[in-house]
């Protein structure tokens, strides 16, 4: 059966010429929307346009660079004449270690492109065409946002804001506009391999569903915020069920 329920619809996604950007973006095309990805190479951008096909177009922006951002929604406008559903994905990490060891220049990129950046699409987004058309925003959060751990606390304390932001957001834009977010547990992306390319086997059996995340299953979440009419301000975890502690030792 066809699914055609984001017919008529288009979608901006930022940061989707790979991993969970690009998966959304394939899975909203599939859906039936007209898809903008946005990577911060054209080159980049239109490669991932190219391997999804159909109308999907590709626009080279860096998530915090604010004109650039305001092009990308004037030349969707004028391409396909609504700005509907924003991904807000593009994300970094450049930030490991405790948190006192951090400088101020990590600080200051790891909070532009992960929290900064949302907020400055949403708004974009929403002057340009939500506020008066309607429409649906989709963060991507993290589960480490939801709780601690050794080595990613900057990272963490970025994913824990921007689930505020998304809360806050989802309160000021109503009625007519849904901000959501998903936070996905381990992922098999490449900003993700440190949590898992040398010790997948340990990750996925001490996850409950026993394996780790693929990009396709926060894209499907992603797919279905961007659909759900009557849901706002909700963090959609989608880990396996890792946050439910080890598996491995309910099973031994």
């Amino acid at each position: 059966m066809t699914d055609d329920r984001l017919a008529g619809k288009t979608a901006i996604i930022t940061g989707a010429s790979r991993g969970i950007g690009l998966a959304t973006a394939a899975a909203l095309a599939a859906a039936g929307a007209d898809v903008v990805v946005t990577s911060r190479s054209q080159e980049a951008a239109d490669t991932a346009a190219a391997h999804i096909g159909g109308t999907t177009v590709g626009f080279g922006a860096h998530a915090v660079d604010e004109e650039a951002a305001r092009r990308c929604i004037e030349a969707t406008l004028d391409r396909f004449g609504s700005v509907d559903i924003l991904v807000n994905n593009a994300g970094t990490n450049p930030a490991h270690g405790p948190l006192i060891e951090q400088d101020h220049a990590r600080f200051a990129k790891i909070f532009d492109v992960n929290l900064w950046a949302p907020l400055l699409w949403t708004g974009l987004a929403a002057t340009a065409w939500m506020t008066e058309h309607g429409g649906a925003v989709i963060n991507t959060a993290s589960i480490g946002g939801l709780t601690h751990g050794a080595g990613l606390g900057m990272y963490n304390t970025t994913k824990a804001a921007l689930i505020y932001l998304t809360r806050q957001l989802a309160l000021e834009l109503s009625p007519a506009i849904r901000v959501n977010a998903v936070a996905p547990g381990v992922v098999r992306t490449r900003m993700a391999e440190l949590l898992w390319k040398d010790h997948e086997p340990l990750v996925a059996a001490s996850t409950p569903l026993n394996r780790i995340g693929e990009p396709d299953d926060v894209a499907a979440a992603i797919v279905y915020l961007a659909s759900a009419s009557w849901v706002t301000g909700e963090i959609l975890v989608i880990d396996g069920g890792q946050r439910l502690g080890d598996a491995q030792r309910v099973r031994s």
